[in-house]
């Protein structure tokens, strides 16, 4: 399979993906990264903060493992594709964090002199460092981008990139992340997907898994 193709097949995915990219992307041209958090942090509500505080658990690396787990007990080779995805997308985010951007600021430490009154949710662990790119934004694209994949019904592509786009704005609502740090994120973790997916799709086809 090309790229084309597998861009044409998920299109469901991959079209309102893009046009989230363009007008987030032109939203980062015309205002700062802080003006952006305010404007996310000053939408808050006590059932926001209910609801986000556990959506963000969508991109934890723990929960990526248990959808690999139960994609391997429904189909070996299908589990090591998202185990493959899985591994590829955490080890780019970690050089990333680590070699490439290390030591990078988290909004806490980054606005820890600022007069404005940030909202931050009580007894929830606010990380200082390592703010580029959200770990989080990428499992979790990671792993909805490869489910859309694999579905056969093409036409829930939104669906998984809602859930991929409500874990990245649960990073900034949570003042865990700026909005860049999401955005490139998901590039990161789709691509990581696109490249499993296109690799071992074949290796996949022989168990009659994905549909032709």
């Amino acid at each position: 399979m090309m790229l084309s193709d597998l861009l044409r097949r998920n299109r469901y995915f991959f079209v309102p993906y893009a046009v989230v990219l363009a007008v987030i992307g032109v939203l980062q041209l015309l205002y700062t990264q802080e003006q952006l958090i305010q404007w996310v942090n000053f939408r808050n509500s006590p059932p926001a903060d209910l609801f986000f505080t556990y959506a963000t658990y969508l991109g934890d690396g723990a929960f990526f493992v248990v959808i690999c787990v139960i994609l391997l007990i429904y189909n070996r080779r299908v589990g090591f594709m998202a185990f493959g995805s899985f591994a590829l997308s955490s080890l780019t985010s970690l050089f990333l964090k680590t070699i490439v951007f290390p030591g990078s600021p988290r909004p806490l430490k980054y606005f820890e002199h600022s007069t404005y009154e940030y909202h931050i949710i009580k007894e929830l662990e606010i990380y200082s460092y390592n703010s580029f790119p959200s770990g989080h934004t990428t499992s979790a694209f990671a792993v909805f981008s490869l489910l859309a994949f694999i579905d056969t019904r093409k036409q829930r592509g939104w669906l998984f990139l809602l859930l991929g786009v409500l874990t990245g704005y649960s990073r900034v609502y949570l003042f865990q992340h700026f909005v860049e740090d999401t955005y490139v994120g998901s590039l990161v973790g789709t691509i990581s997907s696109v490249i499993i997916y296109l690799l071992l799709r074949r290796w996949v086809m022989n168990k009659d898994f994905i549909e032709e």
